[in-house]
């Protein structure tokens, strides 16, 4: 499966070019049935994806937040497919704070083998692969890559810092509920809370900047599978909070529930 993260890094770079040239002018919101935000970048970055997955391999479905909605029953046999969300973080995008990703995962038996996360405004890649690590590229469209043993040499293995001294924690910052709130208070010692948008949350973990992720909040699939890829790659663990067990995916409800990323 590391033979696609060559290409998905190139998919991103073309995503990230759609959403920063709508990022750098004036643009309209819209808001869809659930009140979530959809700007012009969303779509446009949207449309780059889908056409760089098609070259990629045609044969592999894609579920993306801004693609057609498909039922249970169409997908629910699926051995693999792709989880697109090529804008995460659109109020992040709005309020122009650099904090939104593109994210790309290979969903395998419900769980992700693979994940790539494109911040386009920080030109930061990150990518992790089952039994191979996960890695951060700094600089991302300034390099030259031709092979994965090029991109991994450009890279930096995380997790990169290991602070034992304090407890970090991140929290998002567009949604911390009250039961966040209590889990950071049952921690033991010195706790530092890292705010931070989109799925930049789990790459602070995957890095080591923070040993939690609580995420007490409903997202959705494409929120969080290239993030969990990422994570475990690099040895961490993303637990459902009802049962403690490992997130899964393509579920007949897309809507995610708890859950906490741990370093």
């Amino acid at each position: 499966m590391s033979k696609y993260i060559v290409d998905l890094f190139q998919v991103c770079l073309d995503a990230g070019k759609e959403i920063m040239e709508v990022y750098q002018q004036d643009f309209d919101v819209e808001f869809k049935e659930d009140d979530s935000p959809l700007t012009l970048a969303d779509q446009r970055a949207h449309h780059a994806i889908a056409e760089g997955l098609e070259k990629i391999d045609s044969s592999i479905p894609v579920l993306s937040e801004e693609g057609k909605e498909i039922p249970y029953e169409a997908r629910k046999d699926w051995e693999q497919f792709w989880l697109v969300d090529p804008l995460d973080g659109t109020k992040e995008f709005i309020k122009k704070n650099g904090e939104f990703t593109v994210n790309i995962a290979l969903i395998e038996g419900k769980y992700p083998k693979l994940g790539v996360i494109y911040a386009p405004a920080l030109d930061t890649f990150y990518f992790g692969m089952n039994d191979d690590g996960a890695y951060k590229l700094n600089d991302a469209s300034k390099v030259t890559i031709t092979s994965l043993e090029d991109l991994i040499d450009q890279s930096v293995k995380l997790p990169e810092v290991n602070d034992s001294a304090n407890t970090n924690v991140v929290a998002s910052r567009s949604h911390m509920s009250e039961e966040t709130e209590a889990f950071i208070n049952k921690l033991d010692g010195e706790v530092n809370v890292v705010s931070s948008g989109s799925s930049l949350k789990f790459c602070l973990v995957a890095e080591g900047k923070a040993d939690y992720y609580p995420r007490y909040a409903p997202t959705m699939e494409w929120d969080t599978g290239a993030g969990q890829a990422i994570v475990e790659a690099a040895g961490g663990k993303v637990f459902r909070y009802e049962d403690q067990k490992r997130f899964y995916y393509n579920r007949q409800s897309l809507v995610n529930g708890w859950f906490l990323v741990q370093s």
